[in-house]
């Protein structure tokens, strides 16, 4: 395929990596871990400032790490700049930079950047200066204050964005040799983008499930002022790509491609396991299968917690022999933290200077769980008095106006559901009334008290037959 190569080489900022005020910091992995915070593990033997240029080039194959707990701060940088294949993995916690380069000044090299969870913040982030840079994304946010720049120069860089959030200014994909492919992850950027984003996607260097699934591309709808772009797999899977489920049985189910001949059936093989080298690989294929050429759209299987399964569905939609190999979609099984719902909002109005009512939440949760209330705001300490803050329905005093926001959180022994509601309390019942967005005025109720009686009468006699519209001069002058 013949891709129109969009000239964008100029605009790429350049790639900061000397002038530093500080020497460069190289990773050796001396220490008896992998972590970014062992000091053992940088030479000179010191964790990275945020003055301190980083530089991860060697070993061949190494993995740096940073996990929940740590915070990592650096000035520029730089993972895979030497001759070698070198990975910086963020799991958890967070890293901040002033512009990273994956995949930098050596054409053999290889940097790689495996992000599945944590923050990383940083300015600019480019894969591929002169060597290859590939981010592979399946959860966590990337913080750009910057461009996301695709490759940097006249290397290699590759997104597999298959989780997690990327924010960036903008996206520039240089050349043909840059790449992104997008499956349960978002890319959101600033402004309008949606002409040059779109102009990437028709060259086919952005695609949805590697061509097997549609791209999703919007401005100021999924995110104010911001391009949003997300993907849909073609066989519109359940569990969704990158759900969680509970364990126990489960239903995966899909929906069937065409028939090359309207009106013939079309049949499917589907793949199921815990361990995605055997997918991959396919090396075994009936130990994973659980269907075998059926016409068919679900199938049930029995999943474990704490457990990531994958799952494909291959379809035959012409030749037996010739199946549409399905993309790998993949779920993790956990125990799901209850379903709260603390109740709709509510207007009311005090009574002798306070009101009294009842809290009415629903809790959706299949193992035992324990309740809790909790006074998040309210116009004055001490004018909320909740009778049993332990239990789910429970009686609750207001004593003063204003707006009162209480929270309650159901906890299962292991994860937290919570929901809010909003009480407004006003003076009387015609201000509570009239804080409703249905509110219509009553017509004749020229007071504004929400009735019509003789108050409004006295007002209406008291200005019978008085005109207020202009006299006959066919202009008035004001001012």
């Amino acid at each position: 395929m013949c891709k129109k190569m969009i000239c964008l080489i100029s605009l790429v900022l350049p790639l900061v990596l000397f002038n530093s005020a500080s020497a460069m910091i190289y990773w050796d992995a001396g220490g008896f871990d992998q972590l970014w915070s062992t000091a053992a593990n940088w030479n000179p033997d010191s964790i990275p400032t945020k003055i301190d240029p980083v530089s991860i080039d060697d070993p061949d194959n190494t993995h740096c790490e940073i996990a929940d707990g740590i915070t990592a701060v650096c000035e520029t940088l730089r993972v895979g700049n030497g001759g070698a294949t070198t990975n910086l993995d963020i799991s958890g916690g967070s890293l901040t930079a002033t512009g990273a380069y994956i995949g930098v000044d050596n054409p053999s090299g290889h940097g790689i950047l495996n992000m599945s969870g944590g923050l990383f913040s940083t300015g600019s982030l480019q894969l591929g200066w002169d060597g290859t840079g590939t981010l592979n994304m399946t959860g966590g946010i990337i913080q750009l204050s910057d461009d996301l720049v695709v490759p940097g120069l006249s290397g290699t860089g590759t997104v597999n964005l298959g989780g997690g959030t990327i924010n960036a200014s903008e996206l520039r994909l240089t050349s043909e040799s840059g790449s992104m492919n997008i499956t349960t992850g978002t890319l959101i950027l600033d402004g309008d983008d949606i002409e040059t984003v779109q102009t990437f996607i028709d060259d086919g260097w952005i695609t949805a499930y590697y061509g097997q699934g549609t791209l999703n591309l919007d401005y100021n709808v999924t995110n104010k002022g911001k391009t949003t772009l997300s993907a849909t797999a073609l066989l519109n899977p359940n569990p969704a790509d990158g759900a969680i489920v509970a364990p126990g049985e489960v239903e995966l189910s899909w929906t069937l491609l065409d028939p090359c001949e309207p009106g013939q059936p079309v049949t499917v093989d589907v793949y199921f396991t815990d361990d995605l080298q055997l997918l991959e690989s396919f090396t075994d294929p009936a130990a994973i299968q659980i269907v075998n050429q059926q016409n068919v759209t679900s199938a049930i299987v029995q999943v474990q917690s704490k457990t990531q399964y994958y799952w494909a569905v291959d379809t035959y939609v012409g030749s037996a022999a010739d199946p549409v190999l399905g993309p790998i979609f993949s779920f993790y099984v956990d125990n799901l933290p209850p379903r709260v719902d603390a109740g709709a909002d509510i207007a009311t109005w005090l009574q002798d200077g306070s009101r009294t009512g009842n809290l009415d939440a629903t809790i959706t949760e299949e193992e035992a769980y324990t309740v809790v209330w909790m006074v998040t705001s309210e116009p004055e300490k001490g004018a909320v008095v909740i009778e049993n803050t332990s239990a789910e329905d429970t009686g609750i005093t207001l004593t003063a106006v204003g707006k009162y926001v209480l929270q309650l959180v159901a906890f299962d022994g292991e994860y937290p559901g919570s929901d809010t509601v909003t009480i407004n309390v006003y003076n009387d019942a015609c201000e509570a009334a009239q804080s409703l967005p249905s509110y219509v005025p009553l017509v004749g109720d020229l007071n504004g008290d929400c009735k019509v009686d003789e108050a409004d009468m006295a007002l209406l006699e008291e200005n019978w037959l008085k005109d207020n519209s202009l006299a006959e001069d066919w202009f008035l002058i004001s001012g």
